[in-house]
């Protein structure tokens, strides 16, 4: 799985860190999407594929292979 994550789409509703705080964060100035890892463990998969249905905005793109 990769992930993606367009910073000036963003709105910073925060939902993304609320689902996956391991993988996501907010920027302290403008609040938008921060993603901390491109390497995700499995386990948070599921988590990621939740906060990429909930954003509001379609900030998240999750590009599989499989």
């Amino acid at each position: 799985m990769e992930l993606r994550v367009d910073r000036e789409r963003c709105i910073g509703a925060g939902m993304c860190v609320l689902t996956a705080p391991e993988v996501f964060d907010q920027n302290d100035e403008d609040g938008r999407v921060v993603l901390l890892d491109t390497a995700l463990a499995p386990e948070w998969e599921p988590a990621v594929r939740e906060a990429a249905e909930m954003c509001p905005s379609g900030a998240i793109a999750i590009v599989s292979g499989d």
